[in-house]
């Protein structure tokens, strides 16, 4: 059985939807910072896809760096607790994040990863989150760009997997039956 036609999912947002919405949030950042370089930190692995959309969507020089946390392992719920798994490769002194994120659900990986930004002398920090759970949230995380407010739900596709299936899917899907 094909996974774009896995009866185990429903989907939520059509790739249609994602494209569109991508294309709108490119567009407003080219707009905020005009006459800026900013840097586009993706967080690894979810935000990969989305990422790659969003910077073809910015019309600036940019430059672009990547992070990976755990915080979930292989379940559907968060531990809580953060460890950067991959830093960074340049220092932040001076530069105008824009922290890329596929999912802000409780809050705890954002905030972490923005006091630890703003440790490290970055002079701005925004979020970019493609989805956002606000029924989850633990921590208020200030969200700059936000692609689409989505129910407590455990989603996959477009970059975001369970127990690293699903990623490839074009497309943002609740897992029905997880088991």
């Amino acid at each position: 059985m094909s996974e774009f036609n896995n009866p185990k999912l429903e989907i939520l947002i059509s790739t249609d939807q994602l494209k569109e919405r991508v294309r709108e949030m490119g567009a407003q950042i080219t707009r905020d910072y005009a006459g800026r370089n900013p840097e586009l930190i993706c967080v690894l692995k979810g935000a990969m896809v989305f990422m790659s959309d969003l910077v073809r969507a910015i019309d600036l020089p940019l430059s672009m760096d990547f992070i990976a946390v755990s915080s979930y392992g292989k379940g559907m719920n968060t531990s809580g607790e953060v460890k950067i798994v991959k830093d960074l490769d340049e220092p932040l002194e001076g530069r105008n994040i824009i922290l890329v994120e596929d999912i802000l659900d409780t809050g705890l990986t954002l905030n972490y990863l923005s006091n630890n930004f703003r440790s490290r002398g970055a002079s701005s920090i925004a979020i970019a989150t493609l989805l956002n759970k606000p029924d989850r949230r633990k921590v208020d995380v200030e969200v700059s760009y936000q692609g689409f407010e989505i129910p407590d739900k455990f989603v996959v596709g477009y970059g975001l997997d369970f127990a690293e299936r699903y990623r490839n899917l074009p497309f943002i899907a609740v897992v029905k039956d997880p088991v």
